[in-house]
């Protein structure tokens, strides 16, 4: 999913913890009510693993950092190479989905009653 290539061998391999730390990954989180009460759940999105709770927003990007901080210090201690957030600009916006013909017909169908685009239709319901 994402380039290791985004910078180039010798660039990051004289990158130390403190440079990842300043890159824009992508922090996902979510405020959870279950069994174990209410709390924060947040992961970084690149770094497959790394994820953390607390009980504060505050918390949680703390707890957040230390965990990219001890994901970071085992893939050098391994040299294992560090995925690096790529940014938007490389997407053009568009991609293709192949679908069943009848759910074409279903959608292009539920667009016109609505009097948007099928694209547009499809566009609110992946952004649900």
């Amino acid at each position: 999913m994402y380039r290791h290539n985004a910078l180039s061998e010798k660039e990051r391999k004289s990158m130390e913890i403190k440079d990842y730390m300043k890159l824009p990954y992508t922090r996902l989180v979510q405020e959870m009510d279950d069994e174990s009460g209410h709390y924060f759940y947040g992961r970084i999105l690149e770094l497959d693993g790394c994820q953390s709770t607390s009980n504060t927003l505050e918390g949680l990007y703390q707890s957040l950092n230390e965990a990219m901080e001890g994901y970071f210090e085992v893939k050098q201690e391994n040299n294992l190479p560090i995925p690096i957030p790529e940014t938007a600009d490389k997407y053009s916006g568009k991609f293709v989905v192949r679908i069943p013909k009848s759910l074409h017909q279903r959608l292009a169908i539920e667009a016109e009653k609505e009097g948007v685009s099928l694209n547009q239709l499809a566009l609110y319901k992946l952004a649900l």
